[in-house]
């Protein structure tokens, strides 16, 4: 399937999942005041583009997000190589990682907050903790996946243990890496709003959502901060993939011995 026809495919799909909203708000099917028609609800989402509050918003939750996932791209990189690259090391922390990954982010908003405070160190906080385990772990794995000759053919000529993860094992890594990201881009968001909302005072597009809920026939305005939440991350993932294409257009197109490609292998991992 070409690209234009995915975005055929998904501008058809938006639109269906639009008209079937709208029915549904018209036909009275659903009170308006739970569910207003989905033509005024992007109504709404345009006219918040002029509200220079509701942007200010918008750009404290970015930050936060981006703060975040860069601190778990500082983290969990270097982690994911020690673990990778030492055994010895992997096996000791092993039991560790196991027992913190499944520990969901959210639950933890009391701990870190009693510890930091609420504001946005407790924010980048939980959302660094949520985006270090797709990076960590696809590193860990893309290491693993590093061709094995080239590793050998470096070693016959005399080259150290660094040169060959500079040259060898981070290049080939390195798509792995940015499938992670990828993923982590998406938590990021999520965690930045949920913490948001959770907390219910500050800046941002969780805050405003929180603070629709609880206002007279709100609901639209809910629903409006919503879309433009959902439409934040449509565009970040799109500018993620669209930088993996150009970066990594090898680990894309060329398929492995079952016939499945670099990518295709990265996210069935995942």
């Amino acid at each position: 399937m070409t690209r234009r026809q995915e975005l055929l495919l998904g501008l058809l799909g938006a639109l269906l999942a639009f008209g079937v909203c709208e029915a549904v708000a018209r036909a009275r099917i659903v009170r308006q005041s739970y569910l207003p028609p989905a033509s005024e609800v992007l109504v709404r989402a345009v006219r918040l583009a002029g509200d220079r509050a509701f942007l200010d918003g918008v750009g404290v939750t970015l930050r936060a997000w981006a703060l975040g996932l860069g601190l778990a791209c500082l983290i969990a990189v270097p982690l994911g190589l020690l673990l990778g690259a030492v055994p010895v090391v992997e096996a000791a922390v092993r039991a560790i990682v196991e027992f913190l990954r499944p520990l969901p982010s959210v639950a933890l908003i009391p701990l870190v907050s009693l510890l930091l405070g609420s504001g946005t160190g407790t924010e980048v906080t939980l959302i660094a903790y949520a985006c270090l385990w797709p990076v960590l772990f696809n590193t860990v794995y893309g290491l693993g996946e590093t061709d094995p000759l080239a590793k050998d053919t470096l070693r016959a000529f005399g080259f150290g243990r660094l040169a060959v993860l500079l040259r060898v094992e981070l290049p080939g890594t390195a798509p792995f890496i940015a499938a992670g990201v990828r993923i982590s881009a998406a938590v990021a968001l999520i965690l930045a709003v949920a913490t948001e909302l959770l907390s219910g005072f500050g800046e941002g597009l969780g805050i405003f959502i929180a603070q629709a809920q609880t206002a007279t026939d709100g609901t639209r305005d809910v629903l409006a901060g919503v879309v433009w939440a959902g439409a934040l991350g449509l565009v970040i993932n799109g500018v993620l993939v669209g930088a993996e294409r150009r970066l990594f257009a090898w680990a894309h197109e060329r398929p492995d011995v079952d016939g499945q490609s670099a990518r295709g292998r990265q996210e069935e991992r995942v």
